[in-house]
């Protein structure tokens, strides 16, 4: 299916496309667990054909808080600065893998 095909319909019948592709895709893995499956290249062709359908329903659909709240979140956050005992344990684990370090060194010689 190409993706011209699929951006001309409807989210309606993307959604119907979507389920029929994932009907499907389930019953191609049920006969390859059988090992009834003539065409094992069309497992991979429907999970593209799903996966391009998916991308256009998410294209098509608005993004959740659009409108006021979305232009607010594009602006920059505050960084926060790193607990004070954040760096002591940095440090402690930095030392105990310069450890483990030396012990691995040992043990090759």
């Amino acid at each position: 299916m190409k993706i011209a095909e699929i951006r001309e319909q409807t989210v309606d019948e993307l959604h119907v496309k979507e389920q029929e592709l994932d009907d499907q895709l389930f019953r191609l893995r049920i006969q390859k667990s059988m090992g009834q499956l003539e065409a094992p290249a069309k497992i991979r062709d429907l999970r593209r054909s799903l996966a391009r359908v998916k991308t256009i329903l998410r294209e098509k659909q608005p993004a959740p808080g659009s409108g006021q709240q979305a232009a607010a979140s594009r602006q920059p956050a505050e960084k926060s600065k790193p607990a004070a005992g954040s760096r002591q344990r940095a440090a402690g684990s930095r030392r105990r893998a310069a450890g483990s370090r030396q012990r691995a060194a040992g043990s090759r010689q």
